[in-house]
């Protein structure tokens, strides 16, 4: 037995200073433990202990813009639990011409077996026809009941084709996200920057600006609406897209919320850094303002935003985002995160946010919205032991050289931080210690 003594538990009913047991992969209890003979007991000093982190939207070994993101599902989920992230919900993707159900047994397979961390999927439905409305049943049968569309790229469904998504799964008890920027104002903007002469990556936020957010997310808040069904807006990034969703919820309907720490930290000044720097933080949506980054930030400090995930796509500098150097539109769009959303959003809100609200926007609420509460995302007698125990009082500072993202560059180099996990446990198993893995490979599919 595991034995999780003197920290204070964060738990669904609040706070408590007791101590944890963990048996057969489960909490066992929570309360006063004696050790016995072949236990062994971790001491949780100082810190806190918390249900293990949960990061809803990653993208690892994804074929895309010609490469391979750069992170796959073992140095990903390395790097997670590193962080603090006991399971990730990666993408599965149908590509063109692809069934939903071949997708999920390719990304299963992609996983099985190298992962650090638990994994779930969505699905990224990319081809709605036929055969796809059909296996809905058999893929909600196989544990899936997150789905994902694009307004945007060559994956993007027509409007007619998401609302039969939304109706589709709706008697399933499924949830869609939406990738929400308007494809066809963002292919006209990219052609008029590229008109201009303008080919460095500061031309990336001026063809998607926040107008082409804020439409798409109105369109789909108004398809979830005609559906009558729940929707789930993906990496929101502006105030305007945010006054979108708030006048959604006015007229009644349950809107979900993703942002991620990318889009309440870094503005769009990073695009114009020196030479080709700029292309390490081109992502799809694009970094934006400060205005857009303080709406953002009191609108999770209000409790408008219901989960945080990192949208982890990463490409290495030195050679994939090299693709773009004479064409913004050819970097490929993507950074990392999965190794330091803990450190990076408590450096963002530090003690304007409680132990419960870090709990809730990155265990809890990922949990019960994607179908795994209470197995995951809380601390409670019988919930899977996977467990952060949480040192606030540690002081590092975030750098490439002694990460575990399989990628060359980060884009919080430098950023002095409090906070690491001193121990990880996934599945009852130890993942990761002081910030740094063990050889355990402990992740498992989990079915929802």
């Amino acid at each position: 037995m595991i034995i999780i003594r003197n920290g204070v538990l964060i738990t669904p009913e609040g706070r408590k200073e007791t101590s944890l047991a963990v048996d057969g992969g489960r909490i066992v209890r929570i309360g006063p433990v004696e050790p016995g003979p072949g236990d062994q007991v971790y001491d949780a000093a100082g810190c806190y202990v918390y249900p293990g982190f949960i990061d809803g939207h990653t993208h690892l070994d994804l074929e895309v813009a010609g490469t391979v993101t750069a992170d796959d599902f073992e140095s990903g989920t390395r790097a997670a639990v590193c962080g603090g992230t006991t399971c990730v919900v990666d993408f599965a993707t149908q590509y063109k011409g692809d069934t939903v159900l071949h997708a999920l047994e390719t990304w299963k397979k992609k996983a099985e077996g190298r992962s650090h961390a638990n994994v779930a999927f969505h699905m990224a439905i990319c081809d709605w026809n036929e055969r796809t409305r059909t296996d809905l049943a058999a893929l909600r049968e196989a544990g899936v009941m997150s789905f994902k569309v694009y307004m945007a790229y060559d994956t993007a469904l027509t409007d007619d084709q998401i609302l039969e998504v939304l109706e589709a799964i709706k008697p399933l008890g499924g949830i869609l996200g939406c990738h929400c920027e308007n494809g066809a104002l963002v292919t006209e903007l990219q052609r008029q920057q590229l008109a201009t002469g303008h080919t460095a990556p500061w031309a990336h936020p001026l063809s998607r600006p926040a107008e082409v957010e804020a439409e798409a997310i109105n369109r789909f808040c108004y398809l979830g609406r005609l559906a009558g069904t729940p929707v789930n807006v993906v990496h929101l990034s502006t105030r305007l897209g945010l006054e979108e969703i708030r006048a959604a919820r006015r007229r009644g309907q349950t809107v979900y919320v993703e942002t991620c720490p990318q889009y309440l930290l870094l503005d769009e000044s990073r695009y114009r850094e020196p030479g080709f720097e700029g292309a390490k933080y081109v992502c799809s949506p694009p970094l934006r303002t400060k205005e857009d980054i303080e709406a953002l930030r009191l609108a999770v400090l209000q409790g408008e935003i219901d989960t945080i995930a990192t949208d982890h796509c990463s490409f290495r500098f030195r050679d994939q985002k090299q693709a773009g150097r004479d064409d913004f539109t050819k970097i490929p769009n993507g950074a990392p995160g999965i190794e330091h959303r803990l450190a990076v959003m408590m450096k963002i809100f530090g003690d304007d946010l409680d132990p419960a609200g870090y709990c809730r926007l990155m265990s809890e609420n990922p949990a019960k919205l994607f179908g795994m509460y209470p197995r995951k995302g809380a601390l409670l007698e019988g919930s899977d032991a996977d467990i952060c125990v949480w040192d606030p009082n540690v002081s590092w500072t975030i750098r490439a050289e002694s990460m575990q993202q399989n990628v060359d560059y980060t884009p919080y180099e430098g950023m002095a931080v409090s906070g690491r996990p001193r121990f990880v446990f996934v599945n009852g198993t130890l993942a990761a210690k002081d910030g740094m893995p063990t050889e355990a490979m402990a992740g498992r599919y989990v079915r929802r």
